[in-house]
């Protein structure tokens, strides 16, 4: 490829990542890349995905901020074979806080989806919230409408208004007489009595007799019901359930190009490229534990039990995912308890030293940090941030690659996308369902917990009484398009479920029954193990 030719694939790569070069910077990088020439591509990414590393002011570079990378490649080690490098779990390896996730609205009249630029407040106005359950209805409601059963065509002139699933907006009810079908969230309007809200208005609802689908239906879900306006003006309703799945591919056709997982956009040429490599990284493996309790010696001696076992095997994991609650009691301010920290601190301290005596763990592995719950942080609204340095800093001091991120969070592993939520939410729902979840496909919680939160699109369709979240960050908690794999790290007991293509699990417990589990990328196949009591 001639220099010319060079030029205008490092600019569109680049601008995919959402960069933009100026002219010396281009010129940088060129010359960087005229060094490898037998590896030009690969060369090209490891030093697209270092300085996506790098704090940067703006997102157009100058040859200063591309130099100072180059410069770090080209004295590190894994420059002198940049094709191995490019392609090692590390550099393959993606963690994107909650907080950097894009958010996007959906334009009902020209039907497309734009991107919210600019400064989102943590604290909101009342319209945010408002936005909220607006954005989350249009999302679903979107997606519905290219569902075959509740889209009719302009020319189907034969289906009779009985057959019709046609979604009526409630507002339209009032003086339609016979079956309808309506969409919208269920909400408690007045004390006792559940309503069934679209934009354009609410209804009271009788759930009485309604068959149902699988999943919880709890205050705030949003549901598509059947059934018929009654002279009292209450909607009742016969059968209802959760808005249909649709494939992640399908999906992902229609967004043309939008990045709503947060790890940048990929052409073609490059998504191919790089399914490739994820089928032959047979050798990566994700290790979970979730309720990693550091202040409990017991624990402890568990988790280095389990970091021998993995530090003596012929290849080591590639990541550890330690999810909270770190502390066996709560450690934030409504329960006083930060005179904890120090011992906290002390403890993450300890561990790093754990995890430093095993040579080949801190070598090979990374370690990822999601907070819990009752884990120290401003609050328990979602999303909860990364750790507070003030714990973390000595653990980084033994463990230099060790990352603290937000709850939820997300990983992108070449091209595969990853949610982990640690949450206790399977309990939650249970205790907020309105009516007696469906036994009729399965009587199993965490099936109906998935069956839930995927058709929601939505990681925690609770209230907001019983769990809150940032009006502006929701977004954050949204499953749109539907990500490979969710984990959601639950005190309940662990499970593996695979659901319309869709990999879940809960490595359970490791402080309460020493459980956890090994997830293996390539295959999207979930290892639930168990500590010997």
């Amino acid at each position: 490829m001639g220099a010319a030719g060079t030029r205008k694939k490092v600019q569109r790569r680049f601008k995919l990542r959402g960069f933009t070069l100026k002219v010396d910077a281009l010129e940088e990088v060129v010359s960087f890349l005229s060094r490898f020439p037998d590896a030009e591509d690969d060369a090209l990414d490891l030093l697209i995905d270092e300085i996506d590393k790098e704090s940067l002011k703006s997102s157009i570079l100058d040859k200063e901020a591309v130099r100072r990378v180059v410069s770090l490649l080209l004295e590190a080690e894994a420059a002198v074979d940049p094709a191995s490098a490019a392609v090692s779990s590390r550099s393959a390896l993606r963690v994107i806080d909650a907080f950097v996730v894009p958010r996007f609205q959906y334009d009902p009249i020209k039907k497309v989806f734009y991107e919210r630029t600019g400064q989102l407040p943590i604290h909101g106005e009342a319209g945010d919230k408002a936005d909220l359950y607006r954005d989350r209805h249009q999302l679903l409601l979107q997606r519905l409408s290219r569902d075959k059963y509740f889209s009719r065509s302009s020319f189907d002139f034969e289906m009779s208004e009985a057959e019709s699933c046609e979604i009526t907006p409630v507002q339209s009810l009032i003086g339609c007489a016979g079956r309808r079908w309506i969409m919208g969230v269920i909400s408690q309007l007045e004390e006792g009595q559940f309503f069934l809200e679209d934009p354009t208005a609410a209804v009271p609802i009788d759930l009485s007799n309604a068959k149902i689908t699988s999943g919880f239906f709890v205050e705030n879900t949003i549901i598509v019901a059947e059934g018929e306006l009654l002279s009292n003006g209450i909607f009742q309703v016969n059968t209802c359930g959760f808005p249909p799945l649709e494939e992640r591919e399908a999906s992902l056709s229609l967004l043309m190009g939008l990045d709503f997982f947060g790890g940048g956009v990929l052409s073609t040429e490059e998504t191919l490229r790089l399914s490739g490599l994820e089928k032959k990284a047979v050798n990566d493996m994700f290790v979970v534990l979730s309720d990693v309790w550091l202040d409990n010696e017991e624990t402890m001696e568990k988790l280095a039990v389990v970091l021998d076992g993995y530090d003596s095997v012929e290849i080591v994991p590639s990541l550890f995912i330690l999810m909270g609650n770190f502390c066996s009691r709560p450690c934030n301010l409504s329960y006083n308890a930060f005179s904890n920290l120090s011992y906290c601190r002390a403890q993450f301290k300890k561990l790093g030293e754990i995890i430093e005596a095993r040579s080949r763990l801190k070598e090979h592995s990374r370690f990822l940090f999601i907070p819990g719950p009752d884990d120290a942080g401003p609050s328990k609204v979602l999303p909860r941030c990364a750790l507070p340095k003030y714990l973390t800093e000595e653990l980084q001091k033994h463990i230099p690659n060790a990352i603290f991120s937000s709850n939820p969070c997300r990983i992108k592993f070449y091209t595969q996308e990853i949610v982990f939520f640690r949450q206790d939410l399977l309990y939650r729902m249970r205790r907020s369902c309105l009516i007696p979840p469906s036994t009729e496909e399965t009587s199993d919680p965490f099936e109906h917990l998935v069956a839930t939160i995927t058709h929601q699109s939505h990681l925690c369709p609770l209230p907001l009484t019983v769990q809150p979240i940032i009006w502006n960050y929701d977004h954050c908690l949204r499953l749109y398009p539907t990500p490979h794999t969710i984990v959601l790290g639950d005190r309940s007991e662990q499970k593996a479920f695979k659901y319309t293509g869709i990999t879940c699990f809960n490595p359970g417990s490791f402080s309460n029954d020493n459980t956890f589990a090994a997830y293996r990328p390539c295959t999207r196949e979930v290892e639930l193990s168990a500590l010997e009591s």
